[in-house]
């Protein structure tokens, strides 16, 4: 059966792939995505949750990487504040690491290497007697405080496949590409259903790899095809501890192996520390935060904090793993975060291009790298758009979200405002829609505790393709860390009998799209 024909078939629903999806659909391709999981489920949804240019790549001379980021910071702060907002950091100088200098010279090129700033730039603290500096331990005098931004990384990619999808994009999760092979000079998709077991098949004038830590296994053992390049997979975890600061600022510690450590203000109660850096090994789905890495995390905050850190205050832990392109370096630390984009068109066959590396950051440019790359195969494609476009939900102005939580709790007086900022933070404004006409709580049906309603995890079903438990409360929200196991249950039941499950399934199924 040959199946649909389509303009672009993309496999892997992380950043990178969805917000291609996005790009190429608003253009005006026909475009299929296939993710084998969730949306986010890998890489996407285990960053740092931080929207920088990356202070620390300067030190390795990737200034590209570093001017490229600060100016997609200014671009899509502006186009989902409902899921990013500027944050300040707080570096504290450490006597026995980087002097004081060199860190006054590295945020001076950090402000200023950037052609836009919208944000405040750097200045120094007095640690004794400025409040950041109650949370640390007397020794240290000195910071610099500089800005930089804080996304929800998993909303993030929901939010570029809804766009896709309302431009006519087909995103289909749990559904793995098992083959793809050039037929007749189109790429022929074999792409099964991980809760059905069907198959369907699709064909594609090209195919874009965005498999993330899984697209070496993609080139293998499902294009088949044989390639020098490679990709370095690099562990990163993270701990959530209760909040161990008052104030809204972040801090960034440098660590003795040359490392930094942030301790990030995280969903009101929290504070999230991480990442590690270590060189992984085996299948990116076994990504966990080792005892060891806890260890570390925990000691090199303690180094700072007044109140130490230990392994028993960590109410949560997660861990990704970055896909970096191969380039030789000696550590995980060292290695870069620049992508890397490769066309392969063996005698005039349909293109494959693939996506090695990346940062969240700068996803959207890496969309419109990726679609200049298959501009000469498509010569009717639109031009570049993204730029000027909000992600849904967000059409408000930057620092415009507390005015809009006032406005839905005018609108829906049974709100109160941890519930009203909570919705907005989600949703921006099509927390409107989510909640439609009701006039009390009852009307959203059961309560499932936290706030999660039964009219929210509808909206998260029918129009974000979350499909269980997991999907809900740990990437298209993070109301896990505030829901009882016996919730957490409750939840599970309702997803796995509810009549409207099997509807959504249908409908899914029938098109292939949500």
């Amino acid at each position: 059966m040959a199946g649909r024909l389509v303009d672009i078939a993309i496999i892997g629903g992380g950043v990178n792939g969805c917000g291609i999806a996005r790009d190429a659909a608003g253009r005006g391709l026909s475009v299929f995505l296939c993710e084998m999981g969730d949306l986010a489920q890998g890489t996407s949804s285990s960053s740092t949750k931080l929207y920088h240019g990356g202070l620390r790549y300067l030190e390795y001379l990737e200034f590209r990487l570093v001017r490229e980021a600060l100016e997609e910071r200014e671009v899509l702060l502006k186009a989902m504040p409902h899921i990013a907002w500027p944050m300040r950091f707080v570096l504290p100088h450490h006597s026995g690491l980087r002097p004081a200098w060199m860190l006054r010279l590295g945020l001076f090129i950090y402000d200023h290497l950037g052609r836009h700033r919208s944000l405040p730039g750097t200045r120094k603290l007095d640690l004794h007697t400025n409040p950041v500096g109650a949370a640390l331990k007397p020794s240290f005098s000195i910071g610099f405080e500089y800005s930089d931004g804080w996304v929800q990384d998993s909303r993030l990619v929901v939010l570029n496949a809804r766009d896709a999808a309302l431009q006519g994009a087909s995103i289909n999760v749990r559904s793995r590409c098992i083959l793809a092979e050039q037929t007749d000079g189109v790429w022929r998709l074999e792409v099964q259903d991980a809760d059905t077991g069907a198959t369907q098949s699709v064909q594609a004038r090209a195919l874009v790899n965005a498999g993330g830590p899984w697209v070496s296994d993609i080139i293998g053992n499902c294009v088949r095809l044989n390639t020098k390049d490679r990709i370095r997979l690099v562990r990163g975890s993270h701990i959530v501890v209760r909040k161990r600061f008052e104030h809204d600022r972040a801090y960034i510690f440098q660590n003795a192996d040359g490392r930094v450590i942030f301790a990030i203000p995280y969903e009101d109660d929290f504070t999230l520390i991480g990442t590690t850096d270590r060189d992984h090994v085996g299948s990116p789905s076994d990504a966990v935060c080792t005892p060891e890495e806890t260890e570390y995390l925990c000691t090199a905050v303690s180094e700072y904090l007044l109140d130490p850190v230990t392994p028993a205050d960590v109410v949560w832990t997660y861990s990704g793993v970055r896909p970096l392109y191969d380039d030789g370096a000696k550590s995980a630390t060292a290695a870069t975060r620049d992508y890397v984009l490769k066309v392969e068109q063996p005698s005039g066959a349909a293109p494959l291009l693939n996506i090695f590396g990346g940062k969240i950051t700068t996803y959207r440019r890496l969309a419109e790298a990726a679609l200049d790359k298959l501009q000469p195969f498509f010569p009717q494609m639109g031009g570049s758009w993204t730029a000027s476009a909000s992600l849904p939900g967000g059409d408000f102005p930057l620092g415009g979200a507390g005015d809009l939580s006032t406005r839905l709790r005018e609108r829906y007086s049974f709100l109160d405002m941890p519930w009203a900022n909570r919705l907005v933070r989600t949703y921006g404004t099509d927390a409107f829609t989510l909640l439609g006409d009701a006039s009390d709580a009852g009307d959203l049906g059961r309560d499932f505790g936290a706030t999660l309603t039964e009219a929210e995890v509808v909206w998260l079903r029918e129009q974000e393709w979350a499909r269980c438990v997991e999907d809900v409360l740990w990437r298209r929200t993070k109301l896990g860390l505030r829901m009882t196991s016996d919730q957490v249950q409750a939840l599970d039941d309702w997803m796995r009998t509810s009549p409207a499950r099997e509807k959504a399934q249908e409908s899914r199924r029938a098109h292939g799209s949500r």
